[in-house]
């Protein structure tokens, strides 16, 4: 009787301490999941969610646009983010802040910098006019999502990539060089497989924000349809919440699976490293 009394001590200790994280999870995630699932069930909504030319077209922009910002974002910040690991100069702090300062900033906020820098009175638009009489502006277009969205996922890139980039070993490159290898050959043999978990991380990071950003594209009030505003119309104007929750869970059955791929190509990746 003691021993049992004993063996049970430590495992109601561990079910007291899980209890709090169980019923959260059962609370704010699996019920809410399981009631937006079968809510989908209603009306036409899974059927129109991958059958009308609408949903289709939203969830082909939406995964082209997250694509373009991941991928440039992955690019512009394994060269920023390398460069600030190895240099150390005057203001470099200042300018780490200033890099990663988007992050603080709502969609919303973004949507309206982006208004003003390539809206129908931004910026651009008073440069282009001075410069060749005609006025450029693309804030309202695919281009001024692909900016705005770029502007907030930068940064996330830029601070995955720093972080990676300071644990690598300089003495790696320095061999390589020694033996006589170019900048191009120390790049990709050296520099970006040690890169290359944190590049598809953040990659990763960056898609499943882009995938569900409502604000940004909120305020642009785009002509490009995106899922997260496809998603809201049909929930607050149209009413129709069977569409409304079959495309919520499109949108998230997309994200999750491109996240589980990018989950396995980073484990190889630092396997094979």
């Amino acid at each position: 009787m003691a021993r049992r009394s004993e063996s049970a001590g430590p495992f109601l200790l561990r079910a007291a301490l899980l209890a709090p994280a169980l019923v959260l999870l059962l609370a704010f995630f699996l019920l809410p999941l399981a009631k937006l699932a079968m809510l989908g069930f209603e009306g036409q909504g899974y059927w129109a969610a991958i059958t009308a030319p609408r949903s289709l077209r939203a969830l082909r922009d939406t995964v082209l646009l997250s694509a373009a910002v991941s991928f440039s974002a992955v690019a512009l910040a394994a060269v920023v983010g390398h460069f600030l690991a190895r240099r150390r100069f005057p203001g470099r702090r200042l300018l780490v802040a200033m890099l990663t300062l988007p992050m603080a900033f709502p969609g919303v906020v973004v949507g309206f910098l982006v208004i003003l820098l390539a809206g129908r009175q931004g910026l651009v638009g008073s440069v282009t006019e001075a410069l060749f009489g005609e006025r450029l502006v693309f804030a309202y277009s695919f281009a001024g999502l692909f900016a705005g969205y770029l502007y907030f996922s930068l940064p996330r890139c830029i601070a995955t990539i720093m972080a990676a980039a300071e644990a690598l070993d300089p003495a790696l490159e320095e061999a390589a060089r020694s033996l006589g290898a170019r900048r191009w050959r120390v790049v990709r043999d050296v520099i970006l497989p040690g890169l290359a978990p944190a590049l598809v991380a953040s990659g990763a990071i960056c898609f499943a924000t882009a995938m569900g950003a409502l604000g940004t594209a909120f305020t642009l009030a785009t002509d490009t349809s995106v899922l997260p505003m496809l998603i809201y119309t049909e929930f607050t104007l149209a009413t129709n919440l069977g569409v409304a929750a079959s495309l919520s869970v499109l949108l998230g059955a997309t994200t999750w699976v491109v996240l589980a791929l990018a989950r396995g190509a980073s484990g190889s990746l630092a396997a094979n490293a």
